[in-house]
């Protein structure tokens, strides 16, 4: 064998797990066809934190006022703005090289395909640089990731020009006037939400009855109602039925309570989810299950076939970097003969908008859909210190406990930064936590994740400050 493992794909998920193989005393291969850090780093999760950065930081100068301040004129260069994200995935790639060297993994640029072999397949990869080389390990994982779907049959299909995708978004040659949105998940919003701070006019469509619908339905709300006072317009429980391309931009037809509708824009993007890149690697031929363009595996990763092993997007959802990485070390930890980390650890989302959205475990409706008994509480941070005195007050935190267990089963929160302080939660659902630890862990003063203790309290009738 020319190594013990060979990651096809260095996305978070890939080069995790080639660290962690290396860390093992594996000789690890990694297989990179455009760039190292994958989507995520390059054309996904970092470079639109950039964005939503500048636009977060434009939208502020509105508020000057609140806080004693002003400036006499306000301004952006979008090309520097987009400069900016694209030099901050430029970095992380580079630092993804510089892990690679580190752990002495070997980067081979190209395009993997796998062959029958034995013990695991064979990988030919036609080299970036011309050629092929075939190579063999004990294992093979992949982690190929996912690309955005479409759907061309109704005209949502990029064209690089009028019709994006989270890539096209990511590098426009200028900023929309007006755009639409088609699905308003995490991707959806997180572009809403920075082209409106840069003053593009901006609707969003979303089929289902309501936005961000994989979170609590409470958050939902409260989600709209921030987004429309900041100027987005949304039509939710409505159908696309078709998109044109005209000569000044794009029409949308839209279909909601058996009432048509078009909507015009300059651009569209399209966020209506993610398929696996399961195509030309040699799955079929192996054998290698797939179901509804995701790898069907076991609990550790496993495909079915000798040798063979799938994590991140390509495994199913959900579909975040994070999930990603810890597979991936599951899944080596488990190749290596060791108790591995445990794969049913809650997994935290985030969606970085302004107000950011972040959650974990159940919400109120699927524990009530489980039978579950339960004890809910919530805190709004309008009447947090810190929240105050920050001048951000929109949202709250919501707390879900196990009325029979204390066991804290869900969060979902709204607001200033709870993509940082949901993190806070999901330790304690890890360390599997009842009302009783939360209640009596001491929470700095003053800080917005005060917050999190007082719904923790109200979910058991103890809250302090309301």
């Amino acid at each position: 064998m020319d190594f013990d493992v060979i990651v096809i794909g260095s996305g978070p998920g890939g080069y995790t797990t080639a660290i962690r193989a290396s860390q093992l005393g594996m000789k690890a291969a990694i297989i990179e066809r455009e760039k190292l850090g994958g989507i995520c780093l390059n054309w996904g999760c970092i470079p639109t934190k950039a964005l939503l950065k500048s636009g977060e930081v434009y939208e502020t100068l509105d508020h000057l006022a609140d806080y004693g301040l002003s400036v006499d004129k306000r301004g952006f260069d979008f090309s520097k703005v987009v400069d900016r994200s694209r030099k901050v995935a430029a970095q992380l790639n580079s630092g993804v090289g510089f892990l690679m060297k580190k752990h002495k993994i070997e980067v081979i640029e190209g395009v993997a395909k796998l062959e029958k072999g034995s013990p695991a397949p064979k990988v030919v990869v036609a080299l970036n640089a011309g050629g092929s080389r075939t190579i063999t390990a004990k294992h093979v994982i992949l982690a190929t990731g996912a690309r955005a779907r479409t759907i061309p049959a109704i005209g949502l299909e990029p064209d690089g020009e009028r019709v994006w995708t989270y890539r096209e978004a990511l590098v426009p040659k200028a900023a929309p006037k007006s755009l639409i949105v088609i699905g308003s998940g995490a991707i959806g919003i997180e572009f809403a939400s920075f082209y409106r701070a840069l003053g593009a006019e901006v609707t969003v469509i979303e089929a289902l009855p309501r936005i961000v619908p994989v979170e609590d339905e409470e958050v939902s709300k409260t989600a709209q109602k921030a987004f429309e006072k900041r100027g987005i317009k949304f039509r939710v429980g409505a159908s696309v039925k078709k998109l044109s391309k005209t000569g000044q931009g794009v029409t949308v037809d839209i279909e909601k309570d058996g009432k048509g509708e078009s909507l015009q824009a300059d651009v569209a993007i399209v966020a209506i989810g993610i398929v696996g890149n399961v195509e030309n690697l040699g799955l079929e031929a192996l054998g290698v299950k797939i179901d509804r363009t995701h790898v069907v595996t076991d609990s550790h990763g496993a495909t079915g076939v000798a040798g063979l092993y799938a994590i991140g997007d390509i495994a199913g959802p959900p579909w975040l970097a994070h999930k990603a990485a810890h597979e991936g070390v599951h899944c080596i930890e488990h190749i290596a003969g060791l108790k591995p980390t445990n794969l049913t650890s809650p997994i935290p989302g985030c969606t970085y908008s302004n107000p950011q959205i972040a959650s974990v475990g159940v919400t109120e409706a699927q524990a009530k859909e489980k039978g579950l008994a339960i004890k809910v509480g919530r805190f709004p941070f309008r009447v947090n210190g810190k929240a105050i005195a920050s001048g951000e007050t929109e949202g709250f935190v919501k707390t879900i406990f196990d009325a029979q267990t204390g066991a804290l089963i869900g969060a979902h929160m709204i607001g200033a930064e709870v993509t940082e302080m949901v993190q806070g939660f999901v330790l304690a659902m890890t360390l599997e936590a009842t009302e009783a630890e939360l209640h009596a862990t001491v929470f700095a003063h003053p800080t917005m994740s005060e917050s999190m203790h007082e719904a923790s309290l109200d979910a058991y009738g103890m809250v302090l400050n309301t």
